[in-house]
């Protein structure tokens, strides 16, 4: 009998490709000159960014503005120099202040006319997103999921923002600057994808103060990383994260004396990379800390009340070893980015949330 799937790959796995979903329908609708958009020669539009560019900074941007030191938080979980670059935004003195050098603190954060349209797009995608679910996968199981994760949002020690943030380079996640974000997203509506997002970073934060290694580099690269060197080139397929992940969690490992990359010795080009001893503690490690982190789950939210999100969860992503009924549900359309590559085996174990917002990042 398969063991059972951890708490948080389950929550990752529902809200990537809740994400993908979205991200797909967005890419429909908006202009756009990224890659194969039908703007691309003109570069009309935008370029595309993610669900999480969306749910944590630009819903929040009204048509008239905002001073910058308002969304100063929203801003930090996010990427607001590339939403800058990529014409989604504007960040300028305001014409009203009179001052000679107002501090930039004081400069109005406005939607460009390409920016107020994605708005428009994206405004209601995630009731779309969710009502499609609910015929997909009956909208008892549904309606079940959103109420086991609303009973553990609402226990949250502290408020957490409506989507996960771009992450570090050592993608820890920052309690301080998790707070700084939903302070200023006070009033937001929390729909199936911002309770996923709540729920996971309630128990990130739990993992993480038990293990120097972030649970998005554990989860993703260390977990499928052992003793046999791997090839670079079959991690974002065992992982499930894109290259730019995969490489940034390499990193990491490397620095930290985890892992190591060597030339392939059964190629005469390409790289391998394998744990190193102190890398196959760190593994163990994960796995402990993650079964005593839902352990004290269990404890805190009772037996019961995380049975009910467990199975909530898996009537979604499916049983464990088998291809789940969420790859099937986000076929990407024919003329999106995502249908020229390949498609994924499995979902990520956790969301990598890069520069251009969720997975996979394609940059």
């Amino acid at each position: 009998m398969a063991e059972r799937t951890p708490l948080p790959t389950l929550l990752s796995q529902t809200l990537v490709a809740f994400t993908i979903e979205f991200d797909n329908e967005a890419e429909h609708r908006v202009q756009h000159w990224t890659t194969r958009g039908s703007s691309a020669g003109a570069r009309r539009g935008v370029w595309l960014a993610s669900q999480a560019m969306w749910a944590n900074f630009m819903q929040f941007i009204p048509e008239e503005g905002v001073a910058l030191g308002k969304v100063d938080g929203c801003a930090r979980l996010t990427n607001l120099a590339g939403l800058k670059r990529w014409r989604y935004l504007e960040v300028k003195p305001d014409p009203a202040d009179e001052r000679s050098d107002p501090p930039e603190s004081d400069w109005l954060v406005r939607p460009t006319p390409a920016g107020l349209r994605a708005q428009e797009i994206w405004r209601p995608l995630s009731g779309e997103i969710e009502g499609r679910w609910r015929e997909r996968f009956t909208k008892t199981r549904v309606d079940r999921l959103a109420l086991a994760l609303r009973g553990f949002a609402s226990r949250a020690e502290i408020s957490l923002p409506q989507y996960l943030p771009v992450v570090a380079i050592a993608m820890g996640t920052d309690p301080d600057k998790l707070e700084a974000g939903a302070a200023e997203q006070a009033g937001a509506v929390d729909d199936l994808s911002a309770l996923l997002s709540k729920v996971l970073m309630m128990f990130t934060l739990d993992f993480e103060r038990e293990t120097r290694l972030s649970l998005p580099i554990s989860a993703n690269t260390l977990r499928v990383l052992g003793e046999e060197p791997l090839r670079l080139r079959d991690l974002p397929r065992l992982t499930g994260v894109s290259k730019e992940a995969v490489s940034m969690s390499l990193g990491l490992l490397k620095r930290t004396g985890c892992a190591v990359i060597e030339p392939d010795p059964s190629a005469t080009r390409g790289q391998v990379s394998r744990l190193t001893p102190k890398g196959q503690k760190a593994q163990d490690n994960y796995r402990r800390v993650l079964a005593e982190t839902e352990a004290r789950w269990a404890e805190r939210f009772g037996d019961a009340g995380l049975a009910r999100l467990r199975n909530a969860l898996e009537g979604i992503v499916g049983p464990p070893g088998g291809p789940s009924p969420l790859l099937k549900a986000i076929e990407p359309y024919p003329e999106g980015w995502r249908a020229s590559g390949k498609r994924p085996e499995i979902l990520p174990h956790y969301p990598m949330v890069l520069h251009r917002g969720g997975w996979p990042d394609g940059a």
